[in-house]
Order: structure tokens, then sequence, then C-alpha cells
């Protein structure tokens, strides 16, 4: 594996030196050049990508193909700024197929199986990402993409799918769904899960497979690398997600000081692409806050194994000196069987200093039990819970806003976990 990761992480450096000048800037400006990488270790040598720097490319200023070779296009949600633009040529396509249908395999599916896909098509990369795996793997492909929740529920009863992808929070919307309509979720054909997208938390992962009588796995990707399938968790273990190292090389830095930490400890993922040919790239920042591990896992794979995301750099919220991540609250919040797993943490201002407010859901069945009364001293006292479990837990203090049942947006795509209202109640003076 070090060979042949050594063999092509040398022709991707040589690749965008020739064809990308960003990057012959970058190295030039670090005095690099490609015939400086003779081991794995001289990676470090080499300079980091930001998505800032795609940003300031756009479009296709990173492209290291001609446009003529690209023959498709992906790009993200560009919420602020411009979006990140990505292209892939035919052998991309084929190469990153390949990599998800290993990654299904690794999730327990099997040629002969139905698999219901329910991540978004379109710019967004999961939908057509697991769609063109699955395909390359041989399942029959549900396209059904995310949405029209009960049409869902139609097809999933009506098809009979063995494999089901999408959004932790969408596939629980479903299940909820399911619920309503006086159905039983274990009761589906469906044996396993891929979710990812965002991050879910062990609690998430049990919720899920409790629902439908699963098995759950967690899949990563980001589009400035591939896509879904650089990493994918075994249905096995379900201990760390293997991450394709034939096609990437992984790192973990201190995001402050910018140097490797070691193996076990948490830090930010850094991707380095080996064999995509439209739009290589070179130690990629990706934000995410993960740890690895190069032991052997049970199911008998090798390759290295990072932890499961722990949250984004960007999602971090700082209150009074304390860092957290919302998978850290919502590990929190599922061990309460008052409230459903369906939250959101609002950033406020109160006077000078960030505060946040953590706005939950009651259960139906709590709901009924308080007479639907919000004021009820069992909606208080699990308020105090709730604060405690987050001081004791998480290490912060929040004030905490019941809802009643459905109150709270479900997600048809990735969760909005965070709402950032500290400008707007600023100028309140809350």
């Amino acid at each position: 594996m070090e060979k042949l990761q050594l063999e092509r992480l040398q022709n991707t450096v040589k690749k965008v030196y020739e064809n990308v000048p960003h990057y012959k800037n970058e190295f030039e400006k670090l005095g690099v050049k490609p015939d400086d990488i003779t081991s794995l270790s001289d990676i470090t040598k080499l300079p980091f990508t930001k998505k800032q720097d795609l940003r300031n490319n756009y479009p296709f200023g990173l492209f290291a193909v001609p446009k003529e070779e690209v023959v498709r296009i992906h790009g993200s949600s560009g919420t602020s700024g411009k979006p990140t633009v990505v292209g892939y040529t035919k052998n991309d396509i084929n190469n990153w197929s390949d990599i998800v249908a290993r990654a299904i395999v690794t999730a327990g599916g099997k040629p002969s199986d139905i698999f219901h896909n329910a991540y978004g098509y379109g710019l967004f990369t999961g939908g057509l990402g697991l769609h063109f795996g699955a395909e390359r793997l041989g399942v029959a492909t549900v396209p059904i993409s995310g949405g029209n929740t009960e049409r869902q529920i139609t097809l999933i009863e009506d098809f009979e799918p063995r494999g089901i992808c999408g959004t932790p929070s969408y596939i629980l919307n479903i299940a909820e769904k399911m619920e309503e309509l006086g159905k039983d979720p274990r009761e589906t054909s469906v044996e396993y899960g891929i979710f990812g997208a965002e991050p879910w938390s062990e609690e998430m992962r049990t919720t899920l497979e409790q629902k439908f009588n699963i098995k759950a796995v967690d899949i990563y990707g980001l589009s400035e690398i591939m896509g879904p399938g650089v990493s994918i968790e075994c249905h096995e273990a379900q201990d760390g997600l293997h991450i394709a190292e034939d096609h990437f090389i992984v790192e973990v830095i201190d995001p402050e000081t910018l140097q490797p930490v070691p193996d076990g400890e948490d830090g930010e993922l850094v991707f380095t692409s080996l064999t995509k040919e439209a739009l290589p790239i070179i130690r990629y920042r990706t934000g995410d806050i993960a740890s690895i591990t190069r032991e052997k896992c049970i199911c008998g794979r090798t390759t290295t194994r990072m932890s499961r995301v722990k949250g984004r750099i960007d999602d971090m919220i700082i209150l009074r000196g304390v860092n957290v991540f919302p998978s850290e609250i919502e590990r929190c919040l599922l061990t309460l069987d008052e409230i459903v797993p369906h939250y959101q943490i609002h950033l406020i201002k109160k006077g000078s200093m960030d505060s946040a407010e953590l706005h939950v859901e009651v259960s139906s069945l709590f709901y009924n039990e308080i007479g639907e009364d919000l004021s009820h001293p069992l909606v208080e006292k699990l308020k105090r819970t709730i604060q405690h479990d987050m001081k004791s837990t998480c290490l912060v203090t929040m004030s905490i806003k019941v809802n009643p049942p459905k109150s709270i947006p479900r997600s048809e795509g990735k969760a909005i976990r965070v709402i950032d209202r500290r400008k707007e109640t600023e100028a309140l003076k809350v």
C-alpha cells in the first residue's frame, strides 16, 4: 500500500505542478519541486489547500485537465461567497463508482439487493455518488432522492429494498412519518442503512437501528475530495471508518499549529487525492474533527480507520470559553425519553456575552401525559434535567425552550442544527 501510495502521490504532485497555476505558485513559495517527494513523509513539505482556494479559483481554475475531458461538474451549496466547484473525468467517475461499490459491500450490501437512495440528487455529490456506486456493484438502485416522504414510504413498502441511504436526520424523519401513519418501520424489508453528510452521534445510531431494526453504518466524504465513499464503517465492527487508502492519503493536524497529532488524538482531517484527474487535491483541510488508528479491524481489513467525525471546526460553538459541538449535545439529548431526536441551538446575545438557547421537542406520549401543558411541573423538571446534563457532560450552560411535538422543522437533506441569531438579538438588546 505504501509503495502504491508513494507512486500515485508523486504522479499527482507532478500533475498539479505542471497543470494547475495555483499549485505551482504555492509550491514555489515553499521552495518545493515534484522531485523533492521521495517518501510518504515528504507530504508535509507540500502546501495545504483550503476551501477558500477553490472559491478564489472559481469556477475551473484548479482543474488539471482541459474542459473537454470533464464529463461531470458538482458544486457546494455556496452559502457564503462563491460555491466550490469540482469536476470529474470519465476515469474519475469510474474510480468513484468502484470506491462506493466497495463501500456498500463494506456496509453489508450485495449485488442482489434493491437499494433505496434517499440522498439528494443534483450538485450535491451524495445522490449521484451512491447511485453510480450501487449500479457498479450491480444492485437495483431506486433514485428516489430526498423529500416527498409519504412516497418514499410507499416505495419502501412496495419495492422491498434491503439497503437504504440518506442523511440520518431525514431517515429518522421517514421513520417518524411511518409511525404517524400507523406503520411499524421495523416491519420493512430494510436490513442495513448507509448514513452520512452530517455529524451524528452513537445515540442517533441506536435510535435508527431500533426504529428500523437495521444495522446503521457511517459513510464519509467531501465533494472537494471526491464525494461519499472516502471512508465507511464495516458492518461487522462499526468501529471507525475504513479509508480508501489506494485513492487517498489521510493526515490529522492540530488546526491551530498545523502540526501532525499522534494517532488516536483528535485533530483536523487532511486529505490528499491520489487518483483524481480533473481536480487533484493536495492536503485539503476538511474542517472535520476526528482521529485515526492503524490497528487491524476485526473484520480483517488493514486500512487506516478514522473515527466518526466529532464535528466541524466552523460548527463548533464557543460559550464562555468552552468549546462544544452539536453532536455532543445530541448525544445527551437522545438519552431522554421525554424528547424526540430533533433539536436546534439558537446562538444569541445577552448583553455583551454570547449565549445559547437549546430548542427541544417533547414526544407525543409525554405531551399527552402533561395534558398539552408546557407550563406543567414535569416540563420544568425536564428543563432542569437537560440543563444539568449539558453542564455535567458538555460543560456549558444553556437556557432550554421546550416545544410541542412536530414544531421543529424536519430535514429533507442536511439538518440545520445551529441558528446564529446574535446580530438580531444584539440589535434587540436581549
